[in-house]
């Protein structure tokens, strides 16, 4: 009669454990982390066996006898084992957690007062991959890459002109990708923030800024043409006005690449103000004989 008030006391404490959301707990680990699914379990109610299942025919099972004093596994892994002592806390921990531990889990404690059932659904959470890049378009792309649920991007300053696309991959991870252009802008950097149960992150980018430097390419290359038309100019006029003058000095060169081409569709450029008559050569004298003008 002792033990008798026990019972209606671990009734009341798995009634209340109903109660207040214990029967079935919602747990958010980050993979790589720990996670620990609690099983409300009353002390004073002997315990002789609990059991730990993923819903799944080939999951794993995992479970305590205290008649024995033993642990016992199936299909599972050694990352698997138990938070504390299961006969006092039959808290199953897992770490480091990865995709493939999440599902849902039921524990089972089977006492001298008969079973009762606990379950627990576990999310992993996988935190993106952050890059901000631009191209020579200036637009700028922000990813967030592999990230579990998917991440949300937004822009500062803001803008109605970003675009967004996601691509889902086998593992359920979402890479989610926002384009975002300032072609017609001034403004000089951008900044992606990326907002993600795991953490918040935030990118900044400055942006080349083609439209201030076109105008000094623009005046570069005026210069350079002015310039080079001058020089050119200069030489031909000065070439020209000293031909007359000291043509052996300013434009024998000149007058040498003329002579040494075939031009006979351009008039000689050589001075033709003089004439001298031609010398003729004694040879046309030898056979002269003044007798020869009588006969």
């Amino acid at each position: 009669m002792a033990q008798t008030p026990a019972v209606p006391a671990a009734l009341l404490f798995f009634l209340i454990s109903l109660v207040e959301g214990h029967a079935y707990n919602v747990v958010s680990v980050e993979t790589g982390q720990e996670a620990v699914l609690r099983c409300p379990y009353a002390s004073k109610i002997s315990l002789l066996m609990v059991t730990w299942k993923m819903k799944c025919s080939t999951c794993c099972l995992f479970a305590y006898r205290s008649d024995l004093n033993e642990t016992s596994r199936l299909n599972c892994s050694e990352r698997t084992t138990w938070k504390y002592s299961p006969d006092t806390d039959p808290a199953l921990r897992i770490h480091p957690v990865n995709l493939g531990d999440e599902g849902n889990y039921t524990c089972e404690v089977t006492s001298s007062e008969g079973n009762f059932l606990f379950s627990s659904s576990l999310t992993v959470i996988v935190p993106p991959t952050v890059t901000l890049t631009s191209d020579k378009s200036r637009v700028a792309v922000c990813q967030a890459a592999a990230g579990k649920p998917a991440a949300a991007i937004s822009w500062i300053p803001a803008s109605n002109h970003s675009t967004e696309e996601e691509v889902h991959h086998p593992s359920g991870t979402v890479t989610r990708v926002s384009y975002i252009g300032w072609v017609n802008s001034t403004l000089r950097s951008v900044t992606c923030l990326v907002t993600h149960p795991a953490a918040n992150q935030t990118l900044s980018l400055d942006l080349p800024c083609p439209s201030s430097r076109l105008p000094y390419f623009l005046i570069g290359g005026c210069a350079s043409v002015v310039a080079v038309s001058g020089v050119t100019l200069c030489l031909i006029f000065k070439c020209r006005g000293k031909s007359f003058d000291e043509p052996e000095m300013y434009c024998n060169s000149f007058s040498d690449y003329v002579q040494t081409k075939d031009f006979r569709s351009m008039p000689s450029l050589e001075r033709t103000d003089v004439v001298e008559p031609p010398v003729l050569s004694e040879s046309i004298y030898q056979n002269y004989n003044r007798r020869m003008t009588y006969i």
